[in-house]
């Protein structure tokens, strides 16, 4: 395993990070499931873990904080915050009302006291920076989080939150966690730049592509993996990004072999090469799954490849822009861009 500095905050973080988006209902696993799973994956010299109160409605929290009992200081802990958590509608977003009550919340199901990283799920446009801000900047200086990070948020976010940091004297967001894999690569026209100017570390989500790029879908075969399942339209081959995806995956698959790589080594392999990452989350359901990414820890690129992956999927190319989750409100909601 390798490990790199989280931006600026001195603290040292392996290149792969265990996602915990599949514990519980989500991903259908047990206790016993996820305690194996932590237990390889820390076995193995991963050393950060991220969840969020809202994956499975709060269990992934539980399930982690009862799988790092008595060894909490091991782990570099992370969870997110501002999707909503049930329908009460102030039960989400960025503001101090929420945020406080949203981190207590996340403590009491973790079994910790406080978490080294705390980050915000997603960009709330009906919230200031500055209330945001100041909100986390108290719970860090009360010793509830050690620092705190943005996800997912578009490049003019970022800028605009360091700025509002220095503008209000504020703590300011100290890490990143885009979308990024070869299929998603948009990222790298303004996002990744943007971090690497402000010092940022960057914590990559679906490196895999939701399992495009795990192996389990290829031309020709019927698609089951879990994520298939409840979201059947990202894997629709009827649909054009679909069947972009797929001709790239099969182009990406002989690169692989020629390379003497699984398309998971080269899939985790590329996104940790770029510099501006840190590293990427993974999230294994099975013990298999996770064992399968864990061969890609010390993957190593060489510019040929490089240029092959850059020859099927284009930089700064997204082969699915829809599925981001950092489309500017105003792309959405039609009232938004009407007078």
């Amino acid at each position: 395993m390798q490990y790199r500095t989280l931006g600026r905050t001195g603290v040292k973080v392996s290149t792969l990070a265990l996602g915990a988006m599949n514990f519980g209902k989500m991903g259908r696993t047990t206790q016993d499931e996820v305690n194996t799973l932590v237990d390889t994956a820390l076995e193995s010299g991963i050393n950060v873990i991220d969840t969020a109160d809202v994956y499975s409605g709060g269990e992934s929290e539980e399930m982690v904080g009862k799988a790092i009992a008595g060894r909490r200081d091991d782990v570099v802990l992370a969870t997110k915050a501002s999707l909503p958590m049930g329908d009460e509608r102030n039960h989400q977003g960025g503001s101090r009302r929420w945020l406080v009550t949203a981190l207590d919340n996340s403590l009491r199901r973790l079994g910790v006291d406080h978490v080294d990283l705390y980050q915000i799920h997603r960009w709330d446009p009906s919230t200031s920076d500055e209330e945001t801000l100041s909100a986390l900047t108290d719970l860090q200086r009360a010793g509830k989080i050690r620092n705190f990070g943005s996800s997912t948020f578009p490049a003019y976010r970022i800028v605009q939150a360091q700025s509002a940091a220095r503008e209000f004297h504020l703590d300011r967001y100290v890490t990143e966690q885009p979308g990024y894999s070869i299929l998603q690569r948009g990222v790298e026209t303004h996002v990744l730049p943007v971090t690497e100017q402000y010092g940022l570390g960057v914590l990559v989500w679906s490196p895999l592509a939701s399992g495009w790029l795990s192996g389990a879908v290829r031309e020709g075969r019927d698609v089951t993996t879990n994520r298939s399942a409840f979201m059947p339209q990202r894997f629709d081959t009827a649909i054009p990004s679909n069947r972009a995806k797929l001709d790239a995956v099969e182009q990406l698959a002989k690169v692989a072999d020629e390379a003497g790589l699984t398309l998971i080594q080269l899939a985790l392999g590329f996104v940790t090469t770029h510099p501006a990452v840190t590293s990427a989350l993974i999230g294994p359901r099975t013990l298999d799954h996770l064992h399968s990414q864990l061969a890609a820890a010390d993957t190593v690129l060489s510019a040929d490849v490089l240029d092959a992956i850059d020859a099927i999927v284009a930089p700064g190319t997204d082969l699915a822009a829809h599925e981001k989750n950092d489309t500017p409100p105003a792309l959405l909601d039609p009232a938004l861009r009407r007078r």
